[in-house]
């Protein structure tokens, strides 16, 4: 199968200037080290926006929505009709996310990437849609290879057309879970029980039958290895309209905000196709979805919450914005011990150890 068109995405490393950001926390008026994550999470955004002096601006969570074959196979506690009603919540105002985004300032968009629902066109909804939901990943691909390329191509755009230096990732599919675990286990050769949860509430005998079927999808695509093939064979339109919006968001070098366990599934294709996608990403949270976990130890990732949130939607990204801001406010405006007139500790006893200027 020929290999998706996707934006080139280069290195950003740039260590002299991780060293200079360094220096200038390691000389804020507090102990060595004592902001613990938000220092490396100031040091990772002056990082991504190539300066010293990292600026935050207008923050976009994009929230992709379809539908997936593989639901009538029972995979998920939920009907598919879920995700058309839950696109209206978010559009109306009602969903834990825009909720999250409102308080936050944060700018929402929805997509519809292909809900199994014709929506009526409004302020908010962007539509593009490539069908009616993916197939039936247990009697054929998800998507053709063209499918997967447009909804690629769809996520790019998206990203090209939406103003700001930062894209917060959120996602709705009733079963996709289902698609993340299938991503997740053969990317990163895992046993998919390993991979597998409750996803939207299933009980024991439900999340068996779900390994049940996922395992049978992956027999039957088992020559889907490469991250283009699986992506088009297991995954959903939402994941690979996201997968191209993280890929243009890294291109562009904007801050790539990571909600839970279907959008790490995005992260996890772009950065096997682009590695260095992985350098813009800041991870919001360890997902109570089981894989998760998993996930962000394929992707070495730290993250900055564990609430044990699984509701997906954006709702962990949205969640931990404040901390991002807070991380470029320490940055910007905390004083040093030279300009506030501060003396410095002289022994470990004192609360941190001295430092060379």
């Amino acid at each position: 199968m020929p290999s998706l068109r996707h934006a080139p995405v280069a290195d950003i490393t740039d260590a002299a200037l991780a060293q200079r950001v360094q220096h200038q926390l390691d000389h804020k008026t507090k102990p060595l080290g004592s902001l613990g994550q938000i220092e490396a999470l100031a040091l990772r955004l002056a990082c991504i926006l190539g300066t010293e002096t990292p600026r935050l601006q207008q923050p976009q969570m994009l929230v992709c929505a379809a539908d997936h074959g593989l639901a009538a196979r029972g995979v998920s506690a939920y009907p598919s009709d879920v995700t058309w009603q839950m696109v209206e919540n978010f559009l109306a105002g009602g969903a834990a996310v825009s909720v999250l985004a409102r308080q936050h300032g944060l700018a929402l968009t929805v997509v519809d990437c292909g809900v199994a629902h014709d929506f009526t066109p409004r302020p908010g909804l962007l539509i593009r849609k490539i069908a009616h939901g993916t197939a039936d990943a247990t009697t054929a691909p998800a998507m053709t290879l063209a499918q997967c390329q447009q909804a690629l191509d769809n996520g790019a755009e998206i990203v090209r057309q939406l103003p700001g230096n930062v894209l917060l990732l959120g996602e709705m599919g009733i079963g996709n879970t289902s698609a993340a675990s299938l991503l997740l286990s053969r990317l990163c050769v895992l046993d998919i029980a390993d991979c597998t949860g409750a996803g939207t509430g299933l009980d024991a005998p439900g999340v068996q039958r779900k390994i049940d079927v996922l395992r049978q999808v992956l027999q039957r695509h088992a020559g889907a290895t490469d991250p283009a093939d699986a992506l088009a064979a297991l995954g959903g339109f939402e994941i690979a309209t996201l997968t191209g919006a993280v890929l243009e968001a890294a291109a562009q070098r904007r801050v790539v905000v990571v909600d839970g366990f279907i959008t790490s599934a995005a992260v996890l294709v772009a950065a096997r196709l682009q590695p260095a996608v992985l350098q813009r990403c800041v991870f919001a949270h360890r997902s109570g979805e089981r894989g998760h976990a998993l996930m962000l130890a394929a992707l070495q990732a730290t993250p900055l919450l564990d609430l044990g949130l699984r509701l997906g939607e954006g709702s962990g990204a949205a969640l931990v914005w404040p901390l991002l801001e807070s991380a470029t406010r320490i940055l910007a405006e905390m004083a040093s011990f030279e300009s506030a007139g501060v003396s410095r500790a002289e022994t470990p006893e004192a609360g941190c150890v001295v430092k060379s200027a």
